[in-house]
């Protein structure tokens, strides 16, 4: 009988706690949770771009007559053509979001002038005509980038120094003479400009810039027009640039 009431007192203890058990959820696996990276300026990269621009060739020019100055002045010929080439640079984000960088690039050209009608030469005879032009051969420029990053944008502006090949030329023909110059220079400048760049993914790019590039002054022509008449003329180059191109980042 005791056995039976032994039992009966253990039963009804164990029932609440069953009960209890009972009604507790089941373990669940947590649900995982995915951090999108977030994307990094930093690191080498190398693209290629296509672009147009244009500005003006401009003439400054002098004539002498027996060695003394008779006139001076300064002519322009409109320019413009497209061009092409790469890029290579690194870029350094700072956790703030600003990025400091270095890019060099080099670009096969097709920006030029030409001035085909005849053009009057002060103190030349009647008949005498001249026809000059300039072409920007090839260019590059070596800047520095410094812009502000808004994860997969980054907005800069950018500034250094800028070279190239300018080829000019001049023909001055009349009625028994022809004189045909040409010179080709390397010359050296600088440039400043501003762009935006959008990571398309981890290492894809696009970028498209704005450059303001100015490569000097240079001679183009000096020596006799005619009997007793000397002249010089010279060659300034500056352009406007527009471009787009595609990065690889490593």
């Amino acid at each position: 009988m005791k056995n039976i009431l032994l039992g009966a007192v253990l039963m009804s203890a164990a029932m609440p706690v069953a009960a209890i058990a009972a009604d507790l959820p089941y373990p669940t696996k947590a649900e995982v949770v995915v951090v999108e990276p977030v994307f990094s300026w930093t690191g080498f990269y190398l693209g290629a771009n296509v672009g147009y621009g244009g500005n003006e060739f401009e003439y400054p020019f002098s004539v002498a007559s027996d060695g003394v100055p008779v006139a001076s002045g300064s002519a322009t010929l409109d320019s413009s053509g497209f061009f092409g080439g790469a890029q290579i640079g690194y870029n350094y984000q700072f956790a703030n979001n600003v990025v400091l960088g270095v890019e060099a690039d080099f670009q096969w050209s097709g920006i030029e002038g030409k001035l085909d009608a005849g053009l009057a030469i002060p103190l030349l005879p009647a008949g005498f005509s001249a026809n000059a032009g300039s072409e920007v051969e090839w260019f590059g420029t070596i800047r520095a980038r410094l812009g502000y990053a808004f994860d997969n944008l980054l907005v800069y502006g950018t500034g250094g120094a800028a070279y190239g090949k300018v080829k000019s030329s001049i023909s001055v023909a009349g009625p028994g003479f022809l004189l045909s110059e040409s010179a080709d220079d390397t010359n050296w400048g600088w440039t400043a400009g501003a762009g935006f760049e959008y990571a398309i993914n981890n290492n894809w790019t696009l970028k498209t810039e704005y450059l303001y590039v100015d490569l000097g002054e240079t001679s183009a022509f000096s020596g006799f027009l005619a009997e007793g008449v000397t002249g010089t003329l010279d060659t300034k180059t500056t352009f406007h640039t527009a471009k787009v191109g595609l990065n690889y980042k490593f």
